[in-house]
């Protein structure tokens, strides 16, 4: 969990913290990032002007969790209601984490009409066209992990088969890794293997990649974005897959329509942190 303050002369305050394991109980939570935003709001939550939240969770229109995979101890929380009681009479919102992430590098890269993927432990990602995000704060996430790739493909933790983030997230790539090698593959070992150029790891990663590029390319067929960013820790911690999407986007081209470029992320593992700030930003002062 990351947390930033900015102050009115300027100033910055950032600070990060790790969640308790996925069976905490979500009251155990909050009391955890309270303190943590109280120590970096030097004991004053309710000063705050404007709150930008980014979760990795669906919430309904009260703001009650609806589906968190990664927590499902959240699953009927109001999380919205619990947050107001934090902060006090500042405006509140919150927003899929993929989504402000998405607004995020658009507003670095100066792209009006962008498309995102992180691809860590899960694919996420968004859609940002004229400058705002699709489909919209309030209007539900653009759920890129799900986008369904392959109707045969690998059981998705949604229940589907063939979505995009069960075929190449970071732990169904390891999966592939170890088929092919006939062992299980530590990430470390993984990506030296990838990098030394082993082709169990290459095919593994190209598979997976592959599957991104079907992603990418049936978005794009849809919404025109000018540029493609790929990010996430994933993403990140192995350079190759970048290019590789890129080079598997543009073999799937049709005459005349040119895909996007395919390039990485610019803000790393902060991109939904800023997205967040933004989506602060853009509140009006409460009345």
């Amino acid at each position: 969990m990351a947390l930033r303050v900015e102050h009115d002369d300027g100033g910055v305050a950032e600070s990060s913290f790790r969640w308790a394991g996925p069976a905490a109980r979500p009251e155990d939570d909050l009391a955890l990032l309270a303190r943590h935003v109280g120590e970096l709001c030097g004991g004053r939550p309710r000063g705050l002007r404007g709150v930008g939240v980014a979760v990795p969770a669906t919430l309904d229109a009260a703001g009650a969790v609806t589906v968190w995979p990664g927590r499902p101890a959240w699953a009927g929380f109001a999380l919205g209601d619990a947050l107001s009681a934090l902060f006090g009479a500042a405006q509140v919102a919150c927003a899929d984490d993929g989504d402000l992430a998405a607004l995020a590098e658009a507003d670095a890269a100066g792209c009006a009409d962008l498309l995102y993927l992180g691809v860590g432990t899960g694919v996420g990602g968004g859609l940002v066209l004229a400058g705002r995000p699709v489909p919209g704060v309030g209007r539900g996430s653009c759920e890129v992990g799900h986008l369904v790739v392959d109707r045969d493909g690998p059981l998705c933790d949604c229940g589907r088969r063939g979505c995009v983030q069960a075929a190449a997230s970071g732990p169904a790539t390891l999966r592939r890794a170890a088929r092919r090698r006939g062992t299980e593959v530590p990430f470390p070992a993984f990506r030296r293997a990838v990098s030394e150029g082993e082709p169990w790891a290459v095919a593994a990663l190209r598979e997976s990649c592959a599957a991104l590029a079907a992603a990418v390319t049936g978005i794009s067929e849809l919404t025109r974005p000018a540029l493609v960013l790929i990010g996430g820790g994933f993403a990140a911690a192995v350079p190759e897959l970048v290019p590789m999407v890129a080079e598997r986007t543009a073999a799937l081209q049709r005459p005349g329509h040119p895909p996007p470029p395919v390039r990485p992320a610019l803000l790393g593992g902060l991109s939904s942190l800023h997205g967040a700030v933004l989506l602060a930003r853009s509140l009006p002062a409460a009345g």
